[in-house]
């Protein structure tokens, strides 16, 4: 779609205008940041394992010494050869925040349920270094409504995003986050998930642009993106850079 090409007071006046829609935009997210961190909590009570590199670990263990775990429900599940496109996409952004979350008392884990050979595998392929670990044969991807059994999408609905969904909408594996918190008796609560596009802004790919000039430029979610090994010509820099 063609833009005018207009005067720099013209432009002003009307970036001055978006300022204001942006404004408030950031206060209704530091409003809806505010109602996330008033919600109830559910105390997890069933036991939870893990495979890990050090071995099994309960869902507490996740925590590493910290008080509070954020998971990424990462679609790789145990027949697939490679890790989801989106998810991969999304995962790139991650290794850089995790000094900061751990200096903040945060641990961030990745989950799938393909076994840990094929994760570590997958995660040696594309560099990665967040900690990942296999919920293989735990129930805990089920009941927290990122994996479904053939079963479940033979039926009417799956249950996925808080609703009931048509199983054609749905996948073996879906994706999303979750928080939890542990107390200092040891106790762990479930105080937040998001799923579909709730995560999306840990992408800051996507962030980026948003303010480019043709914006996410695609017909459909991520249709243009693929894994950072695989696309056919390496992202152009300017010769100055280098």
């Amino acid at each position: 779609m063609p833009h005018p090409v207009v005067s720099r007071e013209e432009w002003l006046e009307a970036r001055r205008a978006l300022l204001v829609q942006e404004k408030e935009a950031t206060r209704q997210r530091d409003r809806l940041n505010e109602a996330r961190l008033a919600l109830p909590w559910v105390k997890v009570d069933k036991a939870y394992a893990f495979d890990t590199a050090a071995g099994r670990k309960t869902l507490a263990d996740l925590f590493d010494g910290r008080s509070q775990l954020m998971i990424y429900h990462f679609m790789l599940g145990p027949q697939w050869e490679a890790g989801c496109p989106g998810c991969s996409f999304l995962a790139d952004h991650l290794d850089g925040t995790l000094p900061h979350l751990n200096h903040h008392d945060v641990t961030l884990v990745a989950v799938s349920r393909a076994p840990l050979a094929k994760i570590d595998a997958y995660k040696r392929r594309m560099g990665w270094h967040f900690p990942w670990v296999s919920s293989e044969d735990s129930d805990f991807n089920f009941d927290y409504h990122v994996s479904f059994t053939p079963k479940d999408l033979a039926g009417e609905n799956v249950f996925y995003n808080f609703t009931a969904i048509p199983p054609e909408q749905a996948h073996d594996e879906l994706p999303g986050l979750s928080a939890f918190y542990k107390d200092e008796n040891g106790d762990v609560f479930h105080t937040y998930s998001s799923y579909a596009r709730g995560p999306e802004e840990l992408i800051g790919t996507y962030m980026i642009l948003d303010r480019a000039p043709k914006g996410r430029n695609e017909t459909e979610i991520m249709d243009w993106m693929r894994r950072h090994d695989e696309y056919e010509d390496k992202p152009k820099a300017a010769a100055c850079c280098h």
